[in-house]
């Protein structure tokens, strides 16, 4: 199981079981591989086996009568992980790398500019 200390790091199937607990709070194994099955197409041993890796991972706990399922980490911590191990791995790092390489291939428009302007001048330094 993760440490406090250490990141959880989730590939793309472990996110799908993810989003749907942070939809639903709680939900039973057997109710996840039902609706995993529908949309994705798992089998319910697939679905099962990913559910023991995110509580091996630290991501989900299980709660017993009922093999209940919780999400132990928030989506936005998730995407905060993420986000940084794609600048560190992508842009050796760097904030400024990456909005400008990401900058000059978009179009802003008006309120887009005036939008980022005002986060800038928010942050504190």
């Amino acid at each position: 199981m993760a440490s406090k200390n250490e990141e959880i790091r989730l590939h793309e199937g472990e996110l799908n079981v993810m989003e749907l607990l942070w939809s639903n709070s709680v939900l039973q194994a057997k109710d996840i591989a039902k609706i995993i099955k529908e949309y994705i197409g798992w089998e319910k041993n697939t679905t099962y086996t990913v559910i023991k890796r995110l509580i091996d991972k630290g991501a989900v706990s299980r709660e017993d009568p009922g093999f209940m399922c919780r999400a132990m980490i928030t989506k936005k911590e998730v995407q905060r992980i993420e986000t940084e191990c794609l600048f560190d791995k992508m842009f050796n790092g760097s904030l400024t790398i990456f909005i400008h390489d990401y900058l000059s291939n978009k179009k802003l428009s008006t309120e887009e500019i005036i939008e980022l302007q005002r986060v800038i001048n928010n942050r504190k330094p």
